[in-house]
């Protein structure tokens, strides 16, 4: 036990206030709101001014069970919850839609054998290191947890309360499964043990995780890590990385950031190297 320990374990723990307040007789004044623990009034937290806090609850929740997990690195895999899986009918309101839906599908399974890999080489550190970290959602998030799951190895899920996608897929560890209000605080912890990083198709969402981290390692205020990003020809068609070179707002060097794959076996190759992995 550490100084800070038996400091803290001088008072009384939190779990035996709640059972002394649960035995107080109701009167007006210990029935009333005020009376109420600060921590146990939802009211109270919802407030406008306890945004700074919710923020840093959001923040300290997920960093306090990955470290008591043990969990040192992730290999982060962004991408779109709109992909299907192989053969199945894409959810699109036209046909030229479903057609670009299902010409992009394979990297379902592009994704589920990228993160078998990496969960492959998860389990050779006891689950340490290299841990799959995915948005929790469907399409290539579900990808993910589902390779990591079939080789026995556990996976983050970074889910965020949205209206149209609330339940994370069925494939994340549970006890690694998280919840996030704000987007921010999400994205921070999807690099904050990021060894690599994985983006497949997707949309705004994909889009704006492709470029938060480019941003943060162009300014230096992210160590560089591999980035792989999954279909060149979707990519290029989005977006046109020459003429923004061209433009000059972007430097010739920046286009090192980042490297076009194809296959789950290119990726994983690339990281590994990388890393001098056997």
């Amino acid at each position: 036990m550490t100084d800070t320990d038996s400091r803290i374990s001088r008072f009384k723990g939190v779990q035996e206030d709640l059972e002394t307040a649960q035995r107080i007789p109701p009167t007006p004044q210990s029935s009333a709101p005020a009376y109420k623990l600060a921590f146990t009034d939802p009211d109270f937290l919802k407030r406008e001014e306890l945004r700074p806090v919710r923020l840093q609850l959001e923040l300290l929740k997920p960093e306090i069970i990955l470290s008591e997990r043990g969990v040192r690195s992730t290999v982060i895999m962004f991408g779109g919850s709109r992909v299907p899986r192989p053969g199945e009918a894409p959810n699109a309101p036209t046909q030229k839609v479903r057609k670009n839906l299902a010409n992009v599908a394979k990297y379902y399974d592009e994704a589920r054998l990228f993160a078998q890999l990496c969960s492959k080489e998860s389990l050779k550190h006891y689950g340490h290191e290299f841990v799959v970290a995915t948005g929790g959602g469907p399409g290539i998030m579900e990808a993910g947890n589902l390779g990591a799951q079939e080789v026995g190895a556990a996976s983050i899920g970074f889910n965020i309360f949205l209206p149209h996608e609330q339940a994370p897929n069925a494939y994340v560890t549970p006890d690694l499964c998280f919840n996030f209000h704000y987007f921010a605080i999400r994205k921070m912890h999807f690099l904050m043990r990021a060894k690599a990083i994985a983006i497949f198709p997707g949309g705004f969402g994909t889009l704006d995780e492709l470029f938060e981290v480019l941003t943060l390692i162009q300014t230096q205020r992210m160590d560089p890590v591999p980035i792989v990003l999954f279909a060149e020809a979707f990519w290029r068609k989005i977006i046109d990385f020459e003429a923004l070179k061209d433009a000059g707002t972007i430097s010739a060097e920046d286009l090192k950031l980042f490297t076009f794959v194809e296959t789950a076996d290119d990726a994983w190759g690339l990281i590994r190297q990388h890393y001098g992995l056997s």
